[in-house]
Formats: C-alpha cells, structure tokens, sequence
C-alpha cells in the first residue's frame, strides 16, 4: 500500500466509531467482536440512530417520509452499522412496517401515494427485514414479488410493474441483489434455488455492463457510478457492486477488472479513500465530511481489495 503502513491505515480504521472498529475487526482483521458490536446501540452513529426514533417506533414522519430520515432509510442505514440484530426497538420497528405497509401484491412501495410496489424498496426492506430476522412467513411475499419483477435481460427495474421498461436498472439490480444476498445468508429457504438463479442472472446483467458501461457505446453510464459517497442509500456505484461480490462470495470475473482498477486509482497516497459529497436530502446527522478521508470508503475498498476473489488482481 503507497503511503501510509497497512497497519497504520487499521490503526487509523481501529480509532474511528465502534462500528468501523466492529466491521474492521470482523472483516480486515478475521477477529469476531461481539463486544464491539454490543457497543454500537450504546455509543456513536448506532446511539444516535436510536436516539432519533419516535415514540411510536418510527423515525423522521413514518416509514418512507423525509428522505433520509424516515424509518426505511434509517434501518437500512443501522443494518450497514453492522448492530446487533436481536435490538428490540429496531425489530419492533421492522414488524410494525410489514404488518402495515405491505401491498396488495405482497411487496413493498414507498409510501401511501404510490399504490404499487417498488422493486427498489422492496430489495431494500428484504435485506433490513432479513439481517434483523423477521419471521420467514412475513418475507415470503416480498420474494415472491421481486422473483416475478426479473426483467427478461435478468436484472430488476423499480418501473417495471409501472412503465413496461426494456432495460434493467443497476440501481435497482443491486438494491434486489444485496436483499436476496441477506435472505439467504440469514439461512432463509423459501425459493431459494430461484433466487440463487435470479441473483446469477443479476450479475450477468452487471458484467454485461462491466458495471458501469453501456453495454452499446462502451461510454460510462453515469459519472455518479464512479464516485463514493456514504451511506450509499438506494444508488448504485462501482464499489457498492464489487462489495456486493464480496459479500456473496460470488467468483471473480474479468468483466470486474476495470471497475476494481477504478476503485484502486481513487485510493489516496497515503493509503485511504476519500468520501464523496451526501445524496441530497435530510440526515439525522452527518457521519463524515465530503472531500476528507473516510473511514467508511476505505473499509469498504480494503474489504473488496483483500478477498480472495480479488486480491492477486489488484496489486
């Protein structure tokens, strides 16, 4: 690594809030911490999440109202901590949202206004749902409505119950993807063969694109695909991809190489990543400022840099 030691970079990682601690211990340092993750409903980031819930249960105006401060993105946001998932209040939460906000075509939408589900948020409440073990019979709907949404080039659009799109969206391919990967990592079962198949058939659509180039023009889709903010939210972006196939133990691909390049060129000389600017929009608070170095970004590019998949590709 240029600049900085590795060992001063996880010193640097290890001095940082209890979650950073948490998830640098679990997936830098192959040391399990459940003291540290115990501490994060109690101190940092994870204390000031469950300081903000309301007294009904909810945070900001209820499940999907403001942007990010509403309970959706406030439990996705305490499910990226890494918290403890038994936490009572956060599991109170998730039950009264699948009681309540459930569409009558058994997924998940955005709010009273949309009668439709959204194949975006419904990834997303699966993978909360999942990590925190909700009961299986309340998540069953939800897969069975994201199984029926593949698009037939076999990724996921958040249009596709709405405007008959003919393109999945990478946006709402990794939102499906990481709430697939949680189901089963959280030792669900129900269709499990169809969703292995349906997340297969996710990734080839990405490779398609070498995640993040038109599978046409060979010209970069967006440039936000290439920039890393934090918390991600529902948008994509080429190191949330690659940690996504890190995080499934999914095989090296070649198609994988331009965009692990593009994560190793963004590293700084003294051996971090720096944070892009926030998704626009209300926060409980902000984690870290845009433009410095950010613990977050270099957790996340160190995690993908040292697995196996990818290791001997990126020196």
């Amino acid at each position: 690594m240029a600049g900085l030691p590795r060992d001063e970079v996880i010193d640097w990682l290890m001095a940082g809030d209890v979650a950073i601690q948490y998830q640098t211990s679990r997936d830098l340092l192959d040391e399990e911490r459940p003291d540290l993750r115990a501490r994060i409903a109690t101190e940092g980031w994870g204390a000031r999440f469950l300081a903000a819930q309301n007294h009904d249960g909810s945070w900001g105006r209820g499940y999907y109202m403001p942007k990010w401060t509403s309970s959706h993105y406030t439990l996705l946001d305490l499910r990226n901590l890494g918290i403890d998932p038994q936490t009572p209040a956060i599991r109170d939460s998730i039950l009264s949202i699948l009681e309540r906000e459930k569409r009558s075509d058994g997924g998940m939408g955005p709010g009273a206004s949309i009668a439709n589900s959204d194949v975006c948020v419904a990834g997303m409440v699966l993978n909360y749902a999942s990590y925190f073990g909700m009961p299986e019979a309340l998540l069953t709907s939800v897969v069975d409505f994201l199984l029926r949404e593949k698009m037939p080039d076999g990724g996921f659009n958040c249009r596709s119950n709405r405007s008959a799109p003919h393109h999945s969206s990478l946006h709402s391919t990794i939102s499906v993807l990481e709430g697939f990967e949680q189901f089963l990592g959280a030792g669900y079962s129900w269709r499990a063969t169809e969703i292995g198949d349906a997340m297969a058939s996710s990734r080839e659509f990405m490779l398609m694109h070498r995640l993040f180039r038109s599978d046409h023009t060979g010209a970069v889709i967006h440039p936000d695909f290439l920039r890393f903010p934090y918390p991600f939210r529902w948008k994509y972006n080429i190191l949330r991809a690659l940690d996504h196939w890190v995080l499934a133990h999914a095989p090296y691909d070649a198609r994988l190489q331009e965009a692990l390049d593009r994560v190793i060129a963004a590293r700084r000389p003294d051996g971090r990543w720096t944070v892009n600017a926030a998704h626009a929009g209300d926060q409980h608070f902000v984690m870290e400022k845009a433009g410095q170095p950010s613990r977050w970004i270099t957790l996340i590019a160190l995690r993908v840099l040292r697995a196996d998949a990818f290791r001997l590709r990126s020196r």
